[in-house]
């Protein structure tokens, strides 16, 4: 059975195996898959694995062995799932792998925001602490968590495990969801009453039209000054235009952002360079930890499909 990876390499840079994966048949892996390249990569493939890569009809018109797609990430929008459904392809995605390492760098965000951590350790290695005259110093505000108000919107699996961490923070939490038992010291609102009142505001929720720029003008305008916005979900979550807009005017103190809607981003993004905008290259998930998680499930979902049984099915 000829399985292709279309682009491994973000998944496997080199510190993890693909032996387990490559037992399963005759296995192709490449780094990245230039969207010209994608149909000739797959030409006899009865399995497919794609993170970013896009498979589109027009591919899957082209690919009659085909078989089978494994997304291997959560979001599955790089598939055309009605093409693939009318063509009895199996497809698969790798769920809650990552809830851990994402909820981990919500907080490595807000952590670095409230105690400058980098801040003051890139001072100190140009000398800055052996030249002042008292034992300690401070020039940025220091901000304690206890007893600020997180808000979460969106109670999945990664929403609900930063919960978890804010409570053991001393934080309030509150969440916009529609879950309605919730556990001891989550407290369920409205959107707007959560940009209003909360002090920590951290996007979990999936990207939908009811969701896409949640973000916006309206939403900002409810936030304090001293707000802090986290974004580990989705880019198109957030109006680039009118954070950059917030970000510049005061209107909240900093923008924590791991995704943006256009990856990498253009030269051009009006969030890129500002002071109090922290963006990192899409790595929340990328924790070896979760990788590994990643690995294991994708191989047993290619595994569980070869004997009948398909795993983590979407569409």
């Amino acid at each position: 059975m000829k399985i292709v990876v279309l682009d491994g390499y973000t998944l496997n840079p080199g510190d993890l195996s693909w032996d387990r994966l490559k037992a399963l048949g005759e296995v192709e892996i490449y780094d990245r898959t230039a969207p010209e390249r994608v149909l000739s990569r797959l030409s006899g493939a009865e399995i497919a694995l794609t993170n970013k890569t896009i498979i589109t009809a027009e591919h899957i018109a082209a690919l009659p062995s085909l078989r089978y797609i494994g997304v291997l990430a959560t979001g599955y929008n790089v598939v055309d799932l009605q093409a693939a459904k009318q063509a009895g392809i199996v497809i698969t995605n790798i769920p809650a792998y990552s809830t851990a390492s994402v909820a981990q760098m919500v907080f490595a965000y807000l952590l670095n925001v409230t105690q400058h951590v980098d801040h003051y350790a890139r001072e100190n290695r140009e000398g800055r602490w052996t030249k002042c005259i008292d034992f300690s110093y401070a020039d940025t505000p220091l901000i304690e968590l206890q007893g600020k108000t997180m808000g979460i919107v969106g109670l999945g699996n990664t929403g609900m495990a930063t919960a978890r961490i804010a409570l053991a923070f001393g934080m309030e939490v509150v969440a916009v969801t529609s879950k309605t038992a919730l556990p001891q010291g989550i407290r369920s609102v409205s959107r707007d009453e959560l940009f209003r009142t909360a002090d920590v505001i951290s996007l979990h929720c999936p990207l939908c039209d009811d969701t896409r720029h949640i973000i916006n003008a309206h939403a900002l305008s409810l936030m304090k000054p001293s707000a802090i916005l986290i974004n580990c979900g989705r880019g198109p979550l957030v109006d680039e235009e009118a954070l950059s807009h917030a970000l510049k005017n005061g209107q909240i103190q900093a923008a924590c952002l791991d995704v943006l809607s256009s990856e990498p981003p253009r030269a051009d993004n009006p969030l890129v360079g500002l002071d109090n905008c922290y963006i990192t290259p899409h790595i929340a998930w990328a924790t070896k930890e979760a990788r590994e998680r990643l690995m294991t499930i994708a191989t047993n979902n290619v595994r569980n499909f070869i004997a009948g049984k398909p795993s983590n099915v979407v569409g």
